[in-house]
């Protein structure tokens, strides 16, 4: 989940609109303007020397610009104890930030401006008034703390140094500035509490002992947030009309984050319906939301409408993390690698680019490339992260790396079996098929050894469909199967029978089943999987993924029954709807063959010894695959495309060059799965319209 950090630039933006004329006066403020009780206690020739030779300047210059840094020295040179230097250059570092080190060099300077700030403006600071004679001079004062407290706050958390931010908000809250301007304090405690939620006191001493009870503390802190807001109106309504409005807002936006983190969807939803109400529904949070809920073409129309929201700063987008999950459950895993790409390319090495490698390596995974998902995966494992404005973490990082890697491996044991039909018999491969055996297993011992500690896996992993979830429900089985059935199956029985979430129930129906025949309850599962396809409330667009472990389990079942025909057509249906999974799911696929020009015998043995069922007989459900060979010497290539018994094209015609005729056998075998294939012309996903 996104912080609210745009919603406090919208707050600044609209009060700049109210106090325009007021800011005009108060960047030419002369240090005789602010009351006597309120002047700082400097002798007034260094007061006159800051306001002609800082304070004038400061008014024509843009503290975001590329000049800040060198106003910033300009300034500490001529008074090295007024605070706007180092806020111009704290500022400056702040936002040229892109990693752990950027951020860790903003501290000092920001840190020390806050320190003169408070030693020479402490009683304007502390200043509440409703007339604007009063006001409008000190206001500048409290919107410059609150900008370096939240930039400071920020550098803290994006350097792994909660305790020092939640200090920060405190330090800030102690002012009791009647507009939050920068600093929405209350807020903020509780964002930092739920990202640390599963912390406990002696880990940092401003949370409680549990998850629940860190939840109850953020939402008593945006309680009183609420309560601050209301105690501010009388003197900000008279002053700056809409700023408790606002207020309410930025309570609405963190109540929604905490509602659905907890699953309580009715809550989540009506401060959800609030924010839209105030046309500032948080629209990547809304889409997070409605995954949860099992509302996928709604998520899907929601992080399209993020896509063209600025976040402001150099972090995750969310929005395109997400839409390539959502892409793999829609069967177009090719869609997510294009935008996955994309996103790698405009973000260069900045923060997100390795969540964008996580997303590329599980698209890369789902569209049937093994080798190039590890390698992706690697990539982000070798990237130092860091966590922008979201609840998602290292350790939702290092778990989804893991994750997919566990995937990989049981996957390269899976291919083993793919190219050699005839493994059980090739003491290479069972050796090989050994090897890979024993690295998956070492992979499963390191994820357990650290999930076992993992106190959100109750409400993040097994619950399926988070918010704070940063891998899909399938990626869950491969973390499950191997462990303990029975325990599961209980596990999701119990949500099954529970959960309210009407859309997501069937996924845990999938998983009971699934875990049944693992025990070689065929029977049992087939009558459950038979139910789970009769649910209307599919969405045939946007659960591809999920029709398709139907279909793959409908042929196992189908397959240990001896019920060759009920199998022939399960796989016949899982082809068409996803079939970049069955090399891997240890399923013979029936094909028919139809080869033309100079055939490369060689090529062809290659291609026959790998797990496909060649077929002649054409009542036999099977796509008819069609290879063209051409060429001679080293420009030799093979051009293929797959219909089904229709004609309509499954997999379109493309081709390759090949030498080595092991090899290239090897390779059109996956290539006969759409795997690797280039995404059809009008291939179109709601992100790109």
């Amino acid at each position: 989940m996104l912080s609210g950090y745009k919603y406090i630039r919208l707050a600044i933006a609209l009060i700049a609109l109210v106090l325009c004329a007021g800011n005009a006066i108060a960047q030419q403020m002369r240090p005789q303007d602010l009351p006597p009780q309120l002047w700082p206690p400097h002798p007034a020739g260094k007061m006159q020397e800051r306001f002609f030779l800082i304070d004038a300047k400061r008014a024509s210059e843009n503290m975001n610009s590329e000049d800040a840094l060198p106003r910033s020295r300009e300034f500490i040179r001529i008074d090295s104890t007024y605070y706007v230097g180092w806020m111009f250059e704290g500022v400056y570092k702040y936002n040229h930030a892109a990693d752990y080190l950027g951020y860790k060099t903003a501290i000092q300077p920001l840190a020390h401006a806050l320190d003169l700030i408070e030693h020479d403006y402490a009683k304007a600071l502390a200043t509440r008034t409703d007339d604007p004679l009063k006001y409008i001079p000190i206001y500048r004062l409290q919107i410059d703390y609150t900008m370096m407290a939240n930039y400071l706050m920020n550098c803290y958390s994006n350097t792994d140094q909660p305790e020092k931010a939640f200090a920060t908000v405190r330090r800030s809250l102690r002012w009791n500035f009647q507009n939050q301007y920068y600093m929405d304090a209350y807020n903020y405690l509780a964002w930092i509490v739920h990202r640390n939620r599963f912390y406990t006191h002696d880990q940092y001493g401003f949370l409680k002992n549990s998850i629940d009870e860190n939840e109850a503390l953020a939402n008593r802190y945006l309680d009183s947030s609420m309560r601050t807001a209301l105690r501010n109106e009388p003197y900000n309504d008279k002053l700056q009309p809409g700023i408790t409005q606002n207020d309410k807002i930025g309570v609405y936006h963190y109540k929604n984050i905490l509602y659905s983190y907890a699953f309580n969807i009715d809550s989540a939803m009506h401060y959800f319906n609030l924010m839209r109400d105030f046309n500032r529904l948080p629209h990547n949070n809304y889409a997070n939301f409605k995954v949860v809920c099992g509302e996928f073409r709604t998520a899907d129309e929601e992080y399209g409408r993020a896509a063209l929201e600025d976040p402001g700063d150099h972090r995750l987008q969310e929005w395109a993390y997400y839409s390539t999950i959502l892409d793999i459950y829609k069967g177009k895993p090719n869609s997510g690698i294009q935008l996955a790409h994309d996103m790698i390319k405009a973000s260069g090495v900045t923060p997100g680019y390795g969540w964008y490698n996580i997303a590329l390596g599980r698209c890369m995974l789902y569209d049937g490339q093994t080798g190039e998902a590890e390698r992706y995966a690697q990539k982000a494992a070798d990237f130092k992260e860091v966590h922008i404005g979201t609840t998602l973490g290292q350790s939702q990082y290092d778990f989804s790396i893991a994750l997919l890697k566990l995937m990989s491996k049981e996957r390269e044991w899976e291919m083993q079996k793919f190219e050699h039909g005839n493994w059980r018999y090739n003491p290479n491969v069972l050796m090989k098929m050994a090897q890979k055996m024993g690295e998956k297993y070492m992979q499963e011992f390191l994820i357990i050894n650290e999930f076992s500690q993992n106190p959100e896996r109750d409400r993040v992993i097994y619950k399926l469909f988070s918010t704070e979830s940063t891998v899909s429900w399938d990626e869950i089985w491969y973390l499950i199967h191997d462990f303990s059935t029975q325990f599961f199956i209980r596990r999701f029985e119990h949500e099954a029978a529970t959960d309210k979430r009407k859309n997501i129930t069937r996924y845990f129906r999938l998983m009971i089943c699934r875990l049944k025949m693992k025990q070689g309850d065929y029977h049992e599962a087939k009558q459950d999987l038979d139910v789970l396809l009769g649910n209307a409330n599919i969405d045939e667009d946007y659960e591809k993924l999920f029709l398709a472990r139907v279909y793959e389990a409908e042929a196992e079942c189908a397959r240990e029954l001896k019920n060759s025909s009920d199998y022939d057509a399960w796989m016949y249906k899982l082809y068409h709807l996803f079939p970049q999974l069955i090399p891997y799911d240890g399923l013979q696929m029936n094909m028919t063959l139809a080869v033309s020009g100079n055939a490369d015998a060689k090529v062809i043995d290659r291609l026959k010894a790998c797990n496909i069922n060649w077929v002649a007989d054409a009542r036999v459900p099977a796509p008819i695959v069609n290879l063209t060979f051409a060429g001679a010497g080293d420009k030799k290539s093979i051009t293929y495309s797959v219909r089904d018994r229709e004609g309509n094209v499954i997999v379109q015609q493309q081709a390759f060059g090949w030498k080595d005729a092991d090899a290239a056998g090897t390779a059109l075998a996956y290539k006969l799965f759409n795997i690797g294939s280039k995404p059809a012309a009008n291939s179109k996903n709601a992100h790109d319209m």
